[in-house]
Protein backbone atom coordinates (compact mmCIF):
# COMPACT_ATOMS: atom_id res chain seq x y z
CA UNK A 1 0.00 0.00 0.00
CA UNK A 2 1.67 3.20 -0.57
CA UNK A 3 1.09 6.62 1.45
CA UNK A 4 0.71 9.34 -0.29
CA UNK A 5 2.70 12.42 2.00
CA UNK A 6 1.56 16.48 2.16
CA UNK A 7 3.82 18.59 -0.01
CA UNK A 8 6.35 20.24 2.18
CA UNK A 9 8.21 23.79 1.54
CA UNK A 10 10.59 25.81 2.97
CA UNK A 11 9.23 29.17 4.39
CA UNK A 12 11.66 32.20 5.07
CA UNK A 13 10.86 35.77 6.08
CA UNK A 14 12.53 38.62 4.02
CA UNK A 15 13.40 41.46 6.77
CA UNK A 16 16.18 44.25 5.94
CA UNK A 17 18.38 42.05 7.44
CA UNK A 18 18.06 39.57 4.88
CA UNK A 19 16.12 35.78 4.51
CA UNK A 20 15.28 34.53 8.03
CA UNK A 21 14.50 30.67 8.21
CA UNK A 22 11.03 30.21 9.54
CA UNK A 23 10.89 26.18 9.36
CA UNK A 24 9.55 23.42 6.94
CA UNK A 25 5.73 23.40 6.69
CA UNK A 26 2.65 22.04 4.74
CA UNK A 27 1.50 24.20 1.92
CA UNK A 28 -1.44 24.54 4.23
CA UNK A 29 0.37 25.72 6.74
CA UNK A 30 2.47 27.96 4.81
CA UNK A 31 -0.79 29.59 3.26
CA UNK A 32 -2.18 30.25 6.92
CA UNK A 33 0.40 32.51 8.03
CA UNK A 34 -0.20 35.95 8.70
CA UNK A 35 -0.60 38.05 5.48
CA UNK A 36 1.67 40.61 6.81
CA UNK A 37 4.46 38.56 7.02
CA UNK A 38 6.55 38.91 3.81
CA UNK A 39 7.51 35.28 3.37
CA UNK A 40 8.95 33.22 0.54
CA UNK A 41 8.54 29.46 -0.10
CA UNK A 42 10.20 26.99 -1.77
CA UNK A 43 8.06 25.16 -4.75
CA UNK A 44 6.48 22.11 -3.40
CA UNK A 45 8.14 20.16 -6.37
CA UNK A 46 10.90 20.53 -5.06
CA UNK A 47 12.63 19.69 -2.11
CA UNK A 48 12.45 21.67 0.76
CA UNK A 49 15.33 23.10 2.63
CA UNK A 50 17.53 22.12 -0.33
CA UNK A 51 16.38 24.16 -3.17
CA UNK A 52 16.94 27.57 -3.86
CA UNK A 53 13.13 28.16 -6.41
CA UNK A 54 11.43 30.48 -4.04
CA UNK A 55 7.87 31.56 -5.17
CA UNK A 56 5.24 34.04 -3.23
CA UNK A 57 1.83 33.01 -1.88
CA UNK A 58 -0.06 33.73 -5.22
CA UNK A 59 2.31 31.37 -7.03
CA UNK A 60 1.76 28.24 -3.98
CA UNK A 61 -1.96 28.65 -4.26
CA UNK A 62 -1.92 28.64 -8.52
CA UNK A 63 0.35 25.34 -8.08
CA UNK A 64 -1.94 23.78 -5.42
CA UNK A 65 -5.18 24.33 -6.99
CA UNK A 66 -3.69 22.90 -10.00
CA UNK A 67 -2.40 19.79 -8.51
CA UNK A 68 -5.87 19.48 -6.55
CA UNK A 69 -3.95 19.55 -3.41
Amino acid sequence: MTHKTKPLVEVAARTEDGRVPLGIMTTKQALDLPEELDVEISHPDKEAGVTDHFIDRDELRKVRKKAGR
